[in-house]
C-alpha cells in the first residue's frame, strides 16, 4: 500500500512563473487589505507580546529567552521569522504583519502546485489556488502577527516537497521535504506527530525497494537536521533533552484539566482575560503545592515545570473517568464542527458553518473518487494524526485549519469538478 504515489512523474503541467506570481499577488493583497482593515499598527492575537519580545531579544542579545511566558517558552521558528524578516525590526507591528502577509501568501501558489501534481489539471490548479489565496481563515490568520503566517506555508512546503521527491525520485526533494517538516516543528510542535510520514516513500511500489528507503532516510535526515541545532541549544543551556519547547504542559493542562470544560463553553469573548488569569493563579498554586514554585531552584527547570503540570492533570482526570468521557466527545466535537467558538457574531457562525459544511461535502467526493489512492491515504493520515493529537492535548478552533483546510481546498476543488457536465471537465484541465 503506498502512501503518496500512483501517478506518473512525467505528465504534469506546468504552472507557469507569471501565474504562480499572480496567485501570490492575490494573497497578498486579500491578507494587507484585511491587515489595513483591522489596523496596521494594532495586533489582535492575543500571543502576539511573547513572539514578538522573543525576537527583539533575538536582535539584541543574540540569546532566545528561556521564557517567553511566565511558565514556558515559545517554540522559536516564529521569533527567528520576525527577527530575520523584519530586518532587524520586530517591533514595528505593521512591518511584522507585512512580511507575514507576505509568507502566508505563499499558500497560494503552494497550493496550486500540489493541486498540479495531484490531479494533472492546470485549470483546476489556479481555480484551488486562487481559492487558498482568498480562503477566510487563511486570510484571517496571516493578516496578524501569528505563527500560522509561516506555519501553514512550511507544512505545504513538507508535502509538496515529499510528493514530488516520490514521483521524481529526487533525494534532493526528500531532503528539503523533512527539513521543512523540521522547520514547522520549530514554529509549532504539533508538527513533530507528522514524522512518521516522513516514510512515505518505503510505500511507493513504482519504486524498488532501495531507492525508496533512500528517499525516506533522506527525508527523516533532513528532519533531523533541522531540529538538532535547537535541541543541541536545549541540551547545553538547561541539561535538559527538550526537541522544541516546553509549553506542553501547559497545553496539556489547559485541554484537560477541569478548566477546559469552562473554556469551551465560553460564549463570550470579555471573559477570557479573566479565565487566563484565574487558571494561570491555579498553575502556579499547583507546582507551588510541588515544591516547585517561583523562586525555587526547581522552577527554573522547563521538564520539571512541564512535568508537574501533567501530572496534576492526570490525577485530576484519573478521580473522575466519566468526566473525562465526556471531555474528549466534547473536544472531538469542537475540532471537527464547522463554526467556530460561539462568542463570534451570528452571520460568522452562520457562514464559516456553510463554508465548512459544503467544503466537507466536496472534499469527501474528492477523497472518494480521487485516483491517486496513495496521496488520499497520505492526506487522511495527516487529518487522523492531528486529530488525534489535539484531541489528547488541547483543541483550538484554529489549530484545526493549518491540518485540515489545506486538504479540504485541494479535494473540495476537486470534488466540485465531479458534478461539472463532461465537457466542463475537460475545460478545467
Amino acid at each position: 500500500m503506498d502512501l503518496i504515489a500512483q501517478g506518473s512523474p512525467h505528465s504534469v503541467p506546468r504552472l507557469g512563473t507569471r501565474v504562480f506570481l499572480l496567485l501570490f499577488l492575490l494573497a497578498f493583497a486579500a491578507r494587507l487589505t484585511i491587515a489595513g482593515v483591522r489596523g496596521f499598527d494594532q495586533p489582535r492575537f492575543g500571543d502576539w507580546e511573547g513572539y514578538v519580545a522573543a525576537a527583539k531579544q533575538l536582535v539584541s542579545s543574540g540569546t532566545y529567552p528561556d521564557r517567553t511566558n511566565a511558565l514556558f517558552f515559545r517554540p522559536p521558528g516564529y521569533a527567528f521569522f520576525l527577527a530575520l524578516a523584519t530586518l532587524g525590526h520586530p517591533g514595528n507591528i505593521a512591518i511584522d504583519k507585512t512580511v507575514g502577509a507576505a509568507a502566508g501568501s505563499l499558500v497560494a501558489p503552494l497550493l496550486a502546485l500540489l493541486s498540479l501534481r495531484l490531479f494533472r489539471r492546470r485549470g483546476l490548479a489556479i481555480a484551488t489556488g486562487a481559492a487558498g489565496a482568498l480562503h477566510p481563515s487563511f486570510v484571517l490568520f496571516s493578516s496578524d502577527v501569528e505563527s500560522e503566517t509561516i506555519f501553514i506555508p512550511l507544512l505545504l512546503g513538507f508535502a509538496a516537497l515529499l510528493l514530488a521527491a516520490a514521483d521524481r525520485r529526487a533525494s534532493r526533494l526528500a531532503f528539503l521535504a523533512g527539513i521543512a517538516l523540521g522547520a514547522a516543528a520549530l514554529t509549532r510542535p504539533s508538527a513533530l506527530a507528522l514524522a512518521p510520514l516522513l516514510a512515505a516513500p518505503l510505500f511507493d511500489r513504482r519504486s524498488p525497494p532501495r531507492p525508496r528507503g533512500r528517499l525516506a532516510g533522506l527525508a527523516i535526515l533532513g528532519f533531523a537536521l533541522a531540529l538538532s541545532p535547537w535541541i543541541v541549544r536545549n541540551l547545553l543551556h538547561f541539561g535538559e533533552l527538550i526537541p522544541v519547547s516546553d509549553e506542553g504542559g501547559c497545553a496539556f493542562f489547559d485541554g484537560n484539566s477541569d478548566w477546559a470544560n469552562r473554556l469551551y463553553e465560553l460564549k463570550d469573548q470579555r471573559e477570557v482575560e479573566s479565565i487566563n488569569l484565574e487558571m494561570h493563579r491555579d498553575k502556579v498554586a499547583r507546582l507551588v503545592a510541588a515544591g516547585i514554585g517561583p523562586g525555587t531552584k526547581g522552577f527554573e527547570s522547563p521538564s520539571r515545570r512541564s512535568m508537574a503540570l501533567v501530572r496534576s492533570t492526570l490525577e485530576e482526570r484519573r478521580r473522575d473517568p466519566a468526566g473525562t468521557a465526556r471531555l474528549f466527545v466534547r473536544k472531538l466535537w469542537h475540532w471537527i464542527r464547522p463554526y467556530p467558538i460561539l462568542f463570534w457574531s451570528l452571520p460568522v457562525i452562520v457562514s464559516a458553518s456553510a463554508l465548512y459544511v459544503t467544503l466537507y461535502v466536496l472534499a469527501a467526493v474528492g477523497l472518494a473518487t480521487a485516483k491517486r489512492r496513495g496521496a488520499v491515504r497520505f492526506s487522511i493520515a495527516v487529518m487522523a494524526l492531528s486529530t488525534v493529537l489535539h484531541v489528547l492535548v488541547l483543541v483550538l478552533w484554529r489549530y484545526r485549519v493549518p491540518y485540515w483546510d489545506p486538504i479540504l481546498l485541494l479535494y473540495g476543488a476537486f470534488g466540485f469538478t465531479r458534478f461539472l457536465p463532461r465537457g466542463a471537465q475537460v475545460e478545467a484541465a
